[in-house]
């Protein structure tokens, strides 16, 4: 009898047991049949190696289960997946979104622009992230002085911007 066959006829006989094994580990239908295949592919690559020093049932069903544990293994690693949904929102901004933002920037732009030089120096700065101490490095005074003028600034951003909305 050539290998083909015998192949044939093993999974004839052990294609219950394969299948059980294989739901045991995997819960969805879909991935459960290709575990099955996985566990078919295995068995086909191991049965070289099969000696008889136990039944060919004992010698398939450690295949699949060593199979099947892998799959497990394997699928742990993997990032949970969600079902999306329709009214799953976007984690990117829609276009309306983004023109909104871009007409909020051009606002503060043009509000700091409006800001006396005293003022807008340390607003500019701050809004590129830096601490009040660098800002008063930048700008040669003290980090109070930064302080009293980020005050002023954010009280007559926020008078600005008020007017214009």
């Amino acid at each position: 009898m050539n290998a083909d066959l015998d192949f044939e006829q093993i999974l004839l006989e052990h294609a219950g047991m394969i299948r059980r094994i294989a739901s045991s580990y995997e819960a969805m239908p879909s991935v459960a049949e290709e575990l099955v295949q996985e566990i078919y592919l295995a068995v086909w690559r191991a049965l070289p190696a099969y000696r008889g020093q136990a039944s060919l049932r004992t010698f398939v069903a450690r295949v699949a289960t060593n199979r099947a544990v892998t799959h497990v293994a394997r699928a742990m690693k993997m990032p949970r997946s969600a079902n999306l949904d329709d009214q799953l929102p976007s984690p990117d901004m829609g276009p309306e979104d983004r023109a909104l933002a871009r007409d909020r920037s051009q606002s503060l732009l043009a509000a700091m622009r409006s800001l006396p030089l005293a003022l807008r120096q340390p607003a500019l700065l701050a809004a590129e992230g830096l601490t009040l101490k660098e800002i008063a490095d930048a700008l040669g005074i003290t980090p109070n002085a930064v302080a009293v003028r980020m005050s002023r600034a954010r009280n007559t951003l926020r008078k600005v911007l008020l007017e214009e909305s």
